[in-house]
């Protein structure tokens, strides 16, 4: 190291990057490949009736299309999203009244949900075509019928008692909270206060845009009884053994690649719906099935977060010494808890 402190660090990647070599998710591609594309839902809160798929089945180029009914009837778990901080360094949350973290009620994750779409962009169905044109084609043809529900997009406004509840386990929408700090010092600071300054900021929710949209392709190799996925990702371990339990198969059945990564900062680290499909359409069709989502899909089905509403009280004395802050924090994790780490 004599000599390497304070001087720079030449890049080693850049020119592999910047003469076309880079091997991103959609630059994988597999002889006889197929094609998939999501039905997604067009309500925020919608029930599903009925799902069509005859008109759909019989277009140029389908070989398969399937619902959430189809994934039961496989017996594909959900997704283990296992949002709970599990450090001992992080806040204790725990959900209203006391239950303690994975024990309380953080929403269900089908890969295809069979009784509602829970977010405008959800997917709902699944049509693989011989090429990407004639399964979005299809993709349009299939009909489902829904029954449209109440719906709420503001987040005070979904913490209220009587707003539209996504899911029946959580009467209120409040699904997790924790407390920390000494109250009784807090308030008795303010009790005494000179001068209390308060303000609220509304962080709206945000999707973060990777520079390379969400892509997978699968493979299943029915001579090893193995499945590969090549899809971008920062944790392939934790895809590969959800992958694994949803497909209802051991750990070293599924083997994840993700090799350079287009943007990542968070929503690239959890697993989606799309990594499991196109693994178990490729067992049920027999040839490779590719999925690679435009800007505008990726930007209603990318995971998102960071929406935070904070109400803050700052108690001073005559001087202007700081003497307690109080805040009030709600922050609106969606349709599907994935992650709550920023917590």
């Amino acid at each position: 190291m004599d000599g390497a402190i304070g001087q720079p660090v030449r890049r080693k990647e850049d020119h592999r990057l910047l003469t076309g070599k880079g091997e991103f998710s959609d630059d994988h591609s597999m002889p006889n490949q197929c094609w998939a594309v999501m039905v997604r839902c067009p309500f925020a809160h919608a029930a599903i009736k009925e799902i069509d798929t005859n008109a759909a089945a019989t277009m140029p180029g389908v070989l398969g299309v399937f619902t959430g009914a189809d994934c039961e009837a496989d017996g594909l778990g959900q997704i283990a999203h296992t949002p709970f901080p599990s450090t001992q360094f992080d806040m204790k949350l725990h959900g209203p009244g006391g239950t303690v973290g994975d024990n309380s009620f953080a929403g269900i994750n089908p890969v295809l949900p069979t009784d509602k779409g829970r977010y405008v962009g959800e997917a709902i169905a699944m049509v693989v075509a011989e090429t990407k044109a004639q399964a979005a084609e299809a993709a349009e043809a299939v009909e489902i019928d829904y029954e449209v529900l109440p719906a709420v997009t503001r987040t005070r406004a979904a913490a209220t008692p009587n707003a539209p509840q996504l899911y029946s386990e959580i009467p209120d929408n409040v699904f997790v909270e924790t407390y920390f700090g000494d109250k009784d010092a807090t308030d008795a600071a303010f009790d005494k206060a000179d001068h209390i300054v308060k303000m609220s900021f509304d962080i709206p929710r945000v999707t973060g845009v990777p520079m390379e949209p969400r892509s997978a392709l699968g493979y299943y190799d029915p001579k090893e009884d193995k499945y590969t996925v090549y899809a971008g990702s920062g944790g392939t371990v934790r895809q590969k053994r959800e992958i694994a339990s949803i497909l209802g198969v051991e750990n070293n059945q599924v083997r994840v690649y993700a090799l350079d990564v287009g943007g990542n900062f968070g929503t690239r680290n959890r697993l989606f719906v799309e990594f499991p499909l196109v693994a178990w359409a490729s067992k049920k069709i027999g040839r490779p099935v590719k999925n690679t989502v435009d800007r505008s899909e990726a930007f209603v089905s990318d995971y998102q977060g960071r929406d935070l509403i904070v109400d803050m009280e700052l108690a001073l004395d005559v001087d202007g010494t700081f003497q307690a802050l109080r805040s009030s924090n709600i922050s609106n994790v969606g349709a599907h808890c994935v992650s709550l780490s920023p917590l």
